[in-house]
């Protein structure tokens, strides 16, 4: 997939920088815009190069588990679900919203969760912490990344 046609935009990042909450409110304010998206299937990872020069390498696992959908992020603060039992899962189709973000569909059929470019920049800079925070919350619970 490679979105050749999608504009830069004049709209600031408020929020999800560096060190700062990613705030939901403020996911389709876009700063960084993709240039190529590609997903490896053989091992699960999509791909995305910005128009700074950042590339980002991101687990399927890591977007299912993170989906910024109402499913897992519930709808408001505090509501978010702990998604386990989800190791082995991938994108099955990539589909365009508008110019601002992504839908990912997984093979464990969920595809609610619109990724907006800034929510996966945001995913991108801060994936080491948040994973760390994923494998703690798992194992705090009992819980494992295995079916």
């Amino acid at each position: 997939m490679k979105p050749g046609n999608w504009k830069a935009g004049e709209a600031v990042m408020t929020a999800g920088s560096e060190n700062q909450p990613f705030n939901q409110d403020e996911r389709f304010e876009t700063r960084h815009w993709p240039l190529e998206i590609r997903y490896l299937a053989a091992e699960k990872r999509l791909l995305i190069d910005f128009d700074n020069g950042i590339s980002f390498a991101y687990p399927a696992e890591l977007l299912r588990v993170e989906s910024p959908s109402a499913e897992v992020q519930g709808h408001g603060p505090g509501q978010k679900e702990l998604i386990a039992g989800r190791r082995h899962v991938g994108i099955m189709e990539i589909e365009a919203v508008g110019n601002y973000a992504v839908k990912l569909k997984f093979d464990d059929l969920h595809d609610t969760g619109i990724y907006s470019w800034q929510y996966l920049y945001h995913l991108g800079e801060n994936q080491e912490q948040i994973w760390a925070d994923y494998l703690a919350a798992l194992d705090e619970r009992g819980l494992s990344r295995d079916p």
